[in-house]
């Protein structure tokens, strides 16, 4: 089972790297997978827990992305930082 399933989170510091933080969005992207049959068949109990973990987990991405920009110069353009993350992506 993922860490994400898992009813109680380590409250341990996890040092955030880009695959941890893909990880944490391929099972965002699960949740949302269940979170969606769930409802088409009519299980709002279950709706409602993989919803809690969702919410958990972009809160916690959030967090980190709050934290990431802090340090960044105010004068740093935001499209030439995801520019230099993701190559020359046009919006």
């Amino acid at each position: 089972m993922s860490v994400a399933f898992s009813s109680v989170r380590p409250r341990s510091k996890v040092e955030v790297t880009p695959q941890t933080i893909q990880k944490m969005l391929d099972e965002n992207h699960h949740l949302i997978q269940c979170i969606m049959d769930n409802q088409s068949k009519g299980k709002k109990a279950e709706c409602t827990q993989y919803q809690q973990i969702l919410h958990r987990n972009l809160v916690y991405l959030a967090t980190i992305a709050g934290q990431t920009f802090q340090w960044m110069q105010p004068s740093t353009n935001l499209l030439v930082f995801f520019q230099g993350q993701f190559g020359n992506y046009q919006l």
